[in-house]
């Protein structure tokens, strides 16, 4: 089992949905930069559950306690371990599947891979453990922004409502004005209503979050198998429930003849920049100094509190009913997921470009 994520900027996840903790290893992070601890409970604050009517109700503070790695309030350069202890788990309310395989989730992958399936909440498989992430990506956050370099991101659709405005980081605020974490106020009011709708249904629901990542130099990226942008494809699609991921145009960029598509050139006073930026701040694999910007979708939650046919481990036909505690719809919470593992690629990638001491970067 893979639990490990990057090259010199490296996280090693661990923990359950249901076990004692949760957490993450972060080595290859350099020393002496200064960690704002309360930077790193806020980002856990905003993926945490329970935290409104349009998430989870499971109750977890995610308080986080740093066992390695920071003295004295700065990194040291040895592994930094992180863990964040599951205080409300409640693993009866999945007594109940023990033998049985629910719908589009990991049950019948993972139980014929491993044969020893942790049923509870979905054990390694569960979104649960995306809160160490969370915690490494906000320390990455930390060391790029050093270099000027910001990792953002919000809601920008919920079911068939969307919005189609590009919001620049600078725009973008930090305390988030609504649950949804979605700029515009009125759409995110059509968009909370919907979910509402469909929580109340039973039903569960699907949406986008849109990245963005500022202030990244150029030259970041290699050309052939180690594209920018194929490693932030790569973050984004180990999140649970990313369905899809395109950057720059996209899929949109099908609609439109190169003439009208190529970022044409221009000198400013910033300096060489592009007119345009369909290629979405990458082009060839490697950063050209422009925002670079991406979408990630999100599928709708499997679980759902509605009966649905299936089978357990022996093939039998069987009647699945949803219990347990579980998001109508993902993106709130996932808006700080894709942030972090955002810049846990940017981070990766200024290691590679230059020393691991941060003070020569």
């Amino acid at each position: 089992m893979n639990n490990s994520f990057g090259s010199i900027f490296k996280i090693t996840s661990f923990g359950e949905s249901h076990g004692p903790a949760v957490g993450v290893v972060i080595d290859g992070c350099p020393a002496d930069i200064v960690i704002d601890a309360d930077k790193i409970q806020l980002d856990l604050n905003r993926r945490k559950p329970g935290q409104s009517v349009i998430t989870t109700a499971r109750n977890e503070a995610d308080n986080f306690e740093v066992l390695s790695g920071i003295f004295a309030g700065k990194t040291t350069g040895a592994p930094i371990t992180i863990i964040i202890k599951n205080k409300d788990a409640r693993s009866k309310d999945y007594s109940h599947i023990a033998d049985k395989y629910r719908p589009s989730h990991a049950d019948y992958t993972y139980q014929k891979k491993y044969s020893n399936r942790d049923y509870r909440g979905g054990g390694r498989s569960s979104a649960r453990i995306t809160a160490g992430w969370v915690a490494a990506g906000a320390i990455a956050k930390q060391m790029i922004a050093q270099l000027g370099i910001r990792s953002m991101a919000y809601v920008s659709q919920v079911g068939n409502l969307s919005i189609n405005k590009l919001y620049s980081t600078s725009a973008l605020r930090v305390e988030e004005e609504n649950e949804l974490r979605c700029p515009d106020q009125e759409a995110a009011a059509k968009m909370i209503a919907l979910i509402k709708e469909v929580k109340k249904a039973g039903d569960t629901i699907g949406g986008v979050v849109t990245g963005i990542i500022s202030g990244v130099p150029v030259g970041l990226g290699e050309p052939v198998f180690n594209k920018l942008h194929a490693q932030l494809g790569k973050a984004m699609l180990n999140i649970n429930a990313v369905k899809g991921f395109e950057y720059g145009s996209g899929f949109d960029g099908v609609k439109l003849r190169g003439s009208e598509h190529n970022d044409l050139f221009e000198t400013t006073k910033q300096g060489l920049q592009t007119k345009t930026n369909f290629s979405g701040g990458i082009q060839g694999g490697i950063s050209n100094g422009q925002d670079i910007y991406y979408r990630v979708a999100f599928k709708p939650v499997a679980t759902i509190m509605t009966d649905q046919a299936s089978v357990d481990k022996e093939g039998n036909p069987i009647i699945i009913t949803g219990k347990g505690r579980h998001d109508p719809c993902v993106v709130p919470r996932a808006v700080p997921i894709v942030e972090a593992m955002g810049a846990l690629v940017i981070a990766d990638f200024v290691l590679m470009n230059q020393s691991t001491k941060l003070g020569s970067l």
